[in-house]
């Protein structure tokens, strides 16, 4: 486990997969007890570096996609725009 914030953080659990399981790659582990858990291989050291994150050296905290998908939960959370509404606004007439 190599997530810096996770509990388990430094711990090593015998590998038993790695696969993709709801739409992003999951990492399979047994327990001490023998029960399976699975986690995101990007929180293990299976899955190799970001190449974004060994190319930036330390110096951005952000990823591209980390901030597109900011950027989608913004406007998810402002909730529709005026000119998203569908409604076409109609200017008045001016008299000649």
């Amino acid at each position: 486990m190599t997530h810096p914030f996770h509990p388990l953080s430094g711990r090593d659990f015998e590998f038993v997969v790695h696969r993709r399981n709801w739409g992003e790659d999951r990492v399979y582990c047994r327990e001490e007890d023998g029960g399976l858990f699975s986690l995101p291989a990007a929180w293990t050291d299976v899955a190799g570096a970001d190449p974004f994150v060994v190319a930036a050296d330390g110096r951005c905290p952000f990823t591209a996609e980390g901030l597109l998908a900011l950027g989608e939960l913004i406007d998810r959370l402002r909730g529709p725009s005026a000119a998203d509404d569908g409604v076409n606004e109609i200017p008045p007439r001016v008299s000649r």
